[in-house]
């Protein structure tokens, strides 16, 4: 019976080990959706590990990247154009694959949260 409890605790533990390779998403060029109210939306990106250049319809911010961890930054909106892109946004993938990674975001200090999903393009 102990040996069969023991069995039953590592599978189901096993089960929820979720994988983040960070590392992996530092740089590159991103694809990224997030879906708002039932709308996706979507935008292409390119990030060193100091700058974030991301273009949306025909609008192109550019932002300072600053690394929490391997897995969380801080953006900080270079020229703001308006109160709300004075606010630092918070990112954290949540989640890592091959090419893609989740990721929730919001204003340093908020409780509300969106997820997206970035795909790695180059």
């Amino acid at each position: 019976m102990k040996y069969f409890c023991f069995l039953i605790i590592l599978l189901t533990s096993s089960c929820y080990q979720i994988e983040r390779n960070c590392q992996d998403y530092k740089t590159g060029t991103f694809q990224s959706t997030i879906n708002i109210d039932g709308t996706n939306y979507n935008s292409e990106f390119t990030r060193t590990e100091t700058l974030q250049i991301e273009r949306f319809n025909t609008k192109t911010d550019s932002a300072f990247v600053r690394w929490i961890n391997d897995c969380e930054m801080i953006f900080k909106t270079i020229n703001p154009k308006n109160r709300a892109e004075q606010k630092d946004v918070h990112l954290k993938i949540l989640t890592t694959t091959k090419d893609t990674y989740i990721f929730e975001y919001g204003y340093v200090g908020s409780p509300i949260k969106q997820k997206g999903e970035a795909k790695r393009i180059n």
